[in-house]
């Protein structure tokens, strides 16, 4: 007994008769009749009493036909089920960013991607960056989105695509930084800055810049990410450096009202983010379009506010 056989017999259940089968399911009305011949000898039952051209079921074929249309319909599930699944049109993805993109963006492009699908089930997850990379780490994700960070001596459990793309001062607009094309860290000796907690690796990279500039670095504000600095900035306390992504959210929220410029370095300064992928989880179909996806996107904005982008490949 297979399902061509049982596919036939519903077919013949519903029609009572060969010839209407054959038309049905495009198939010769000898192959049909055959079909039913061995599904009989399978099952060692006479399933249909011919009268005529009509086939009249037994008692028995009632209780089959039950059975193989429970199967038949079982089968089509999971066919349309796992053709959802190939073309990423249904399933679950289990993602992490950092806080900055989780506000606005990255939540924004999958709606956008997604779209109204009640197929696919969203877990999106606010972290910082060491815990994203504990999560890809540890293959609780599918992949995550976070700064870079280079941990020499350690092999990870996860592969890094790395996204680079140039920082900017935020300055309130009323200030006269703001008004020039470009500027440098030397502008910006013993000014209130706002920046991140001193651990994080690019508040680390911002002093080495002072430090290299012979320049004194001035906190007046710190945050755990930069979107909270805006208003500080907004208001004339203090200038921030910025990565892209917190340039491309402003522009879209417009925070501050339009009273913070961003001011590109004469040297640029270059942010490292990384889409961070687990080495021991297989990727679904729709993980990696959602994560190829996300990565175009990233790159499209970086080059909509000029942070002149780049890519590097995957590396462990």
């Amino acid at each position: 007994m297979n399902l061509t056989q049982l596919t036939v017999f519903r077919e013949v259940m519903e029609t009572g008769s060969i010839s209407q089968t054959a038309k049905k399911l495009n198939r010769t009305q000898p192959a049909i009749s055959l079909a039913i011949k061995n599904l009989e000898k399978a099952l060692g039952l006479t399933l249909f009493e011919r009268r005529g051209r009509r086939l009249i079921p037994v008692p028995e074929a009632h209780y089959l036909l039950a059975e193989a249309t429970g199967i038949l319909d079982r089968i089509s599930t999971i066919s349309r089920t796992m053709d959802g699944l190939v073309k990423a049109s249904t399933g679950s993805l289990n993602v992490a960013t950092m806080p900055g993109p989780s506000a606005y963006l990255f939540p924004r492009f999958i709606s956008n991607s997604i779209g109204e699908n009640p197929e696919i089930d969203i877990t999106l997850s606010t972290r910082s960056s060491p815990q994203i990379m504990e999560l890809a780490g540890t293959q609780n994700i599918d992949f995550g989105f976070a700064d870079f960070e280079d941990r020499q001596g350690r092999r990870p459990q996860f592969s890094s695509e790395i996204i680079y793309g140039d920082c900017y001062c935020a300055v309130d607009r009323d200030n006269p930084l703001a008004s020039q094309n470009g500027i440098s860290i030397s502008d910006l000796d013993g000014v209130p800055m706002g920046g991140l907690h001193a651990a994080h690796p690019f508040q680390q990279k911002i002093k080495s810049e002072f430090q290299k500039a012979a320049s004194r670095y001035n906190p007046s504000v710190t945050c755990q990410y930069f979107l909270p600095l805006i208003p500080f900035v907004s208001s004339g306390q203090c200038c921030t450096i910025v990565d892209p992504l917190t340039v491309a959210t402003e522009r879209e929220l417009n925070m501050s009202n339009g009273r913070v410029v961003f001011v590109p370095f004469r040297e640029p300064l270059r942010y490292e983010y990384a889409v961070l992928v687990p080495a021991h989880r297989p990727p679904s179909q729709l993980a990696l379009k959602i994560k190829a996806g996300w990565k175009a996107e990233v790159l499209a904005m970086l080059e909509d506010i000029g942070a002149n982008p780049s890519s590097e490949l995957p590396v462990d």
